[in-house]
This record gives structure tokens, sequence and C-alpha cells, in this order.
């Protein structure tokens, strides 16, 4: 078997890194050799593969999936916000520089040909590639200069499926009018569809599947239904609008509340997913200083505008209550700009280039901005337990006080720049049993629960997904097949007519 495909989606957040990961679990039960693909991704949630590369986390878990080494390859273009206009470009894993949208266009024609090098690489060392597209195919005022979703698709003719979220609501006119909005040439590698997030009686939704196939002249080639809990390294903050899973219930006598704050510009969020998995631990996103009164832990996540977002944290009075906490030794855990945020000074004059400002003081440390980015997979220990864990940034922080992994600790109080710390398991039990005894909560973590093999447990379920609820004869056929000859044309209120 040999061949690719590209999965794109009606909008962000459809469903396409979950199908994408799925199919690739999925071939790789098979014995298949897959690699996932994201051309360009933008994102807050990246991760650093094993040789230093910084890439996307839902490219990193779809290797996961794939059971294959994640690379650079397979997301060579990544793009973190630092504002509403300005954004790192990451390229082949290394930032080479800071740009607006408009800016941005000058690199396409130098970025899209490392894009369509990448995909061949893959291509040439494995059986099948599963592309995942970004947004929508549809966004028309920037077709002309797509590099990810239809631009790659016609650059190498690869088919395609278009995930719909049903969840939404107005699933099929999202459907029929992607497609209509495409130029003929893109919409004869549209190939079929797939709805996302079911729930109900397969039999009421068949009348509009008939209906959309008559209008289109494409199948949907399966509806997955509704799964609670598949939260797999989202790309973007969308993902913390939707409704987390209830908390299991608790090991020991009381629930843990972990109370996040929710940052404009909040990055690598993932690494409360290990805590999301702890029975007993309630996990909710903070916007306001009344979402942390009842907390017994606050976490200051990652930033990717540390000095913005710590005004920003300023002006909502969250900061006031940060810090009153910390004088009444309740838990308080800063992770790499959440930590910087928590130092004495915070130099900076690479991201917000606002020179020397004052942080919360709550921990005795003093952070400067350098220019070269730190990417790296470092190994420590803690409590008494091996950790592994890694770094995204360009603050360097020196500190003194207690020594907390790679950071510091003063009181109840912890910082450390290493992000997927928690994911370790007895590390995190033991850093859970310190938060409560710090809390006064009666609250014991489980002995028993792994991340990982919770992950693998996810994404077989990505794989029984497709297995069970996609017409996985047709998916194998336009992977090796591509597109069929001859799909239909939809014009924009117009009727169906053939292609030529």
């Amino acid at each position: 078997m040999s061949g690719a495909i590209l999965i794109a989606g009606t909008t962000s957040d459809a469903g396409k890194s979950v199908v994408t990961a799925g199919i690739c679990r999925w071939l790789a039960r098979q014995g298949v050799s897959v690699a996932p693909f994201k051309a360009q991704n933008m994102s807050l949630n990246s991760m650093v593969t094993a040789d230093g590369a910084e890439i996307g986390r839902a490219q990193y878990m779809q290797a996961q999936a794939a059971g294959t080494e994640p690379r650079a390859i397979m997301n060579p273009v990544l793009l973190k916000p630092g504002s509403d206009r300005r954004s790192q470009v990451v390229v082949k894993g290394r930032p080479v520089a800071e740009v607006d949208a408009l800016q941005y266009g000058a690199f396409k024609d130098e970025l899209r040909t490392i894009v369509n090098d990448s995909l061949a690489e893959l291509r040439a060392q494995y059986d099948v590639v599963v592309c995942e597209g970004a947004g929508s195919p549809a966004e028309i005022n920037l077709r002309a200069g797509d590099l990810v979703n239809m631009g790659l698709a016609r650059a190498a003719d690869i088919p395609v499926i278009v995930v719909g979220d049903i969840d939404r609501g107005g699933v099929f006119a999202s459907l029929y009018g992607t497609v209509a909005l495409l130029e003929p040439e893109d919409q004869a590698l549209i190939a079929g569809f797939v709805i996302n997030k079911f729930r109900g009686a397969r039999e009421l939704l068949e009348p509009g599947l008939d209906q959309l196939k008559k209008l289109t002249g494409r199948p949907t080639l399966g509806v997955l239904p509704w799964q609670l809990g598949l939260y797999l390294d989202s790309e973007d903050t969308l993902a913390l609008e939707a409704p987390r899973p209830d908390a299991q219930a608790p090991h020991g006598e009381e629930t843990l509340r972990v109370a996040v704050v929710r940052f404009p510009r909040i990055s690598n969020f993932t690494d409360l997913d290990a805590l999301l998995c702890e029975p007993g631990v309630a996990v909710r996103y903070a916007a306001s200083p009344g979402d942390l009164a009842d907390a017994d832990l606050v976490v200051l996540p990652g930033s990717r505008a540390t000095v913005q977002d710590l005004a920003w944290l300023r002006e909502r009075g969250m900061a006031d209550e940060i810090e009153k906490r910390a004088k009444q030794n309740r838990p308080v855990l800063g992770i790499c700009g959440g930590y910087q945020m928590l130092a004495r000074t915070i130099r900076d004059d690479v991201e917000s280039k606002q020179g020397q400002v004052s942080g919360l003081n709550l921990l005795p440390a003093d952070v400067t901005f350098h220019q070269h980015k730190t990417l790296a997979r470092p190994k420590g220990e803690a409590y008494g337990h091996e950790v592994e864990a890694y770094e995204i940034h360009h603050g360097i922080v020196r500190h003194q006080g207690e020594p907390f992994l790679d950071g510091c600790r003063s009181g109840a109080v912890w910082g450390t720049t290493w992000h997927g710390a928690l994911e370790n398991d007895a590390f995190r039990r033991a850093f859970l049993e310190d938060v409560a005894k710090t809390a006064n909560r009666k609250f014991v973590p489980a002995p028993d629960v792994s991340f990982r093999a919770l992950r693998e447990k996810t994404l077989d379920k990505l794989g029984d997904l497709i297995a069970d609820h996609l017409d996985t004869t047709a998916l194998r056929s336009l992977i090796e097949e591509g597109a069929p000859k001859g799909l239909k044309i939809v014009p924009p209120g117009g009727p169906v007519t053939e292609t030529r």
C-alpha cells in the first residue's frame, strides 16, 4: 500500500487532527509505514523532537499514533502568534523570523519549496503520508498563497476528505459550501466527507447524507460518534472552550481543585493534560480573580508573550489574588512563561522589547530574554523521581532558593521552565501530594495511573473510530489511486455539472 491523502475541515477544531491521528494508527496496526504531515501549522502548542527541532504538538502526537519518530519535516512551517498581527516563523524546527501577515507573504515562495520538498522526502521514506490541512480550504481570501490546503493538494495531486463538526450545527451547509466555494481544479480533488461528533440515531441523518451526495456528487465516507475525553494535543485555544471530562471520583477523601490562568497568549497548555487523567483532580481555566479564590493550586502556564500576559494578569486583578495566595502559603505553580512572571525582574529586549519590567516577585529569580531560542529535551530528578521534559523559551532564568526541577521553590510557590514534567507519573503524584499537604487537603493521588498508557489507549480508540465508522475500503482506494476522475463541479448557487 502506498500513497497519500489530505484531511481538510470546514472549520478550525472540526476534527482534522483527530481523524489524521486515527488514520495513522489504523494504518500502523496493519504494518503500513505511515507518517503525518502538516505543511503549515499555526499553534502555540509545540514540542521538541529528539534532535532538538520544534514542531506542533498535534504532529508529534500523530507521529506517536503512527508508531514513528517525530521529525521536523512532518511540520516544516510552524507559526507561533505573539500578538494579533505578528507571529514567529519556525522553519524545519528552527525560528527564522518574526513577521506580520503581510511580511509573511514574502516568504511564501521559499516556504512552498520547503513544504513540497519535505512532503516528497516523507513520501520517499514511508508507504503512506497522511496530510492535515489548516482551518478551512475555502478561505478564498487566502487561496492564492495557500500551501497547506488545496495548494498542497494540487501541487502533489493528493485526494482530499473534508471533515465537518455536526455538534456545531449547520454541517450540511458547511460541507456543501466548502466545495462550492472552491475552484473547479480544487473541487476535482475533493473526494468525500466525514461527519464528526455525531450524537443520536444514524437513521435520522441518512436523508441528509443522501441529499448531500446528490448535490455534490460525493459520498460521506463515515460518521464518527461523539467521544468524550479525546483532548489530544490541541493546536489552538478553541479546545479550551469545549467541555472538559468530568473529574473522576477522588482516590482519597477530597478532590483537588486546580485553576489554570487562561492567558490571552497561553501556550503549551497540554502541560495540564496529565492532571486531567488523575482521579479526583478537577481542572478549570480561569480568567478572573474569582476563578482563583477556592483553588487548591493555581497554575500559571506557558505564554508566547510573557510581558504582555503579565500586564493582562495585573489589569484583571488576578496578580493581586496570586500575590495574596503566596502570602497565605497557598500553592502556586509557574511553568515556563508563568515561571518567568513569578520572578523579581524580567529583562525583555526580544519579544515585547519593553526592556526591564517588574515580575510578581514571588520567587528569588531574575529573567533575561535572549535572541537564541532554547530547544531541549532535559532530564532531571525531583522528589526522588526521574523526570523527562522539554524546553522551548527565549527567557533565561537565574535563581536562588530551594531547587525545583531546573527552577526553584519559595514556600508554596514553585517554578520551572520544563514543559511536560507532569507527564512523569511518579513525579506528578509526589508533587500533588506536596500540594495537598501544603493546601491542607486530604487528597491522595491514585497509585496506578499511567499517563503514557492512557495516551496509547486514546490513540487506539482513534484507530478504532476509523476502523469501525469509516468506509476503509474507499479510504484505501483514495490513498492508493487518488481522487476519482470526473467528480462533479458545484457552482455556487447553480446546478451540478460534470468536470471536463
